[in-house]
């Protein structure tokens, strides 16, 4: 069945199709013709789960802040600030990534969002082409691992895990990260500081002019995350009501922006309905492979795979991580998750592994795929936007280094569980 659907892929084929082809055709050797019905069940329970309801939203919420103006706002605060530091600009490329990842969660709209914005201030003081890429991918990427977040969402409903306990689970692996990507543009920029020439001092403006500017622009969208995040892992709201929490603020704060029009409303709908419509479709996919996969003895055969390996628990963690971090070469988030997790899982319980923890390796773990070449969606997206001159050879180059500090936060959870245990047992109590 894998081959099967690399070799699709490879072909073109949109993944959700990729999915669907092969189910069908291997779902007829355990079912005969009768597999039609029996893979009916499964895009009936993609399209009635209530905690899928939730994704749409979140994809809305992300778009109306993209469209609105806020995210402009908010960069040209920060580069206020930090703009003079070696690498100013890419830091504040990072930081203002953190911040709209905390707020939409949605990982292509975060990194082109700050692509459109980043990318022509850091030309004009000549940064170094693997530098600009490699920050806006890993920027992008933090939409993972930075809640709320779709593929948490998805994570947890597949794995029957609370969302709140997960988004609580990933918020100091997340803010780990950031930190780390911030260390490195730092050292670099001060260690070459052609690579990151600090930005031009501007003393236009009083110190209680920037405050001003300042508050004016973080506020918005902090009080939003605070929003969301607070009645979810606060059992106000459920996901999908937090969600929505989220839409009726972006709206609010596009308002008062001034940046919301009905042409841009428009396209914030349009852009929700194409996403949600992809997502949930290869989710549908995704449900039928697994579900064959296991029907024809997929479950029994990665089980065995994990056992004959040896190293007890710890070579099983190791196996499911590998295999999680080389579909990523192939497969975007969506597959990877709707393949692995209903895999796994059941091994996972079995063991005694903590969901929770094990659930936060995987997401580092997918968010370094994101970025990893030849198939890194970030790349992809960058590519987009980008101008001619910054070629794919200096976008593989600039992400190496960010892939680096992934590799490194992952290191760190799961020598230290208590990383992503430690807030869900405070906050949630799970």
């Amino acid at each position: 069945m894998f081959p099967g659907l690399f070799l699709l892929i490879f072909m073109g084929i949109p993944v959700a199709f990729s999915l669907i082809t092969v189910s069908l055709v291997a779902g007829w050797f355990a079912f005969g013709p009768i597999i039609f019905q029996q893979l009916y069940g499964s895009i009936y329970s993609a399209s009635s789960n209530y905690v899928l309801s939730s994704i749409p939203l979140f994809v809305l919420m992300g778009a109306i802040l993209e469209k609105s103006g806020i995210a402009k706002n908010l960069f040209d605060a920060i580069q206020m600030w930090i703009g003079r530091l070696p690498g100013g600009l890419a830091l504040t490329t990072i930081a203002m990534a953190a911040i709209f990842a905390a707020a939409s969660g949605v990982v292509g709209a975060v990194e082109i969002m700050i692509g459109l914005m980043a990318i022509p201030a850091m030309r004009a003081y000549r940064y170094n082409n693997s530098l600009i890429a490699g920050t806006i991918c890993a920027g992008g990427s933090l939409g993972t691992i930075i809640p709320p977040t779709v593929i948490v969402v998805v994570y947890a409903a597949l794995a029957q895990l609370s969302i709140g306990a997960l988004f609580a689970a990933i918020i100091l692996p997340g803010i780990l990260m950031l930190s780390l990507f911030a260390l490195y543009i730092v050292g670099r920029c001060w260690l070459r500081p052609q690579d990151g020439p600090a930005a031009k001092a501007t003393n236009d403006k009083t110190l209680g002019r920037k405050i001003s500017i300042t508050l004016r622009a973080l506020l918005p969208p902090l009080l939003l995350m605070f929003a969301v995040l607070g009645s979810l892992l606060g059992g106000i709201a459920s996901p999908t009501e937090a969600a929505a929490v989220g839409v009726a603020g972006a709206v609010i704060l596009a308002v008062i922006n001034g940046g919301i029009t009905l042409p841009s409303l428009v396209d914030s709908l349009s852009l929700t309905v194409r996403i949600t419509a992809m997502i949930l479709l290869i989710v549908a996919g995704g449900t039928m492979f697994t579900g064959i996969f296991a029907v024809n003895g997929g479950g029994e055969m990665v089980s065995a795979i994990a056992s004959g390996l040896g190293g007890g628990t710890t070579g099983v963690i190791l196996f499911f991580l590998a295999v999680t971090f080389l579909l990523g070469f192939v497969l975007d988030w969506t597959s990877i998750v709707l393949i692995c997790v209903p895999i796994f899982t059941p091994i996972i319980k079995q063991l005694g592994i903590d969901p929770i923890w094990f659930a936060t390796l995987v997401l580092v773990t997918i968010q370094t795929s994101y970025l990893t070449p030849p198939m890194a969606s970030s790349i992809f997206y960058l590519k987009s936007i980008a101008p001619s001159d910054i070629t794919y050879g200096q976008m593989c180059r600039g992400v190496l280094p960010f892939i680096a500090v992934q590799l490194l936060t992952l290191a760190v959870v799961a020598l230290f569980p208590a990383m992503a245990t430690w807030l869900p047992d405070k906050i949630v109590g799970f």
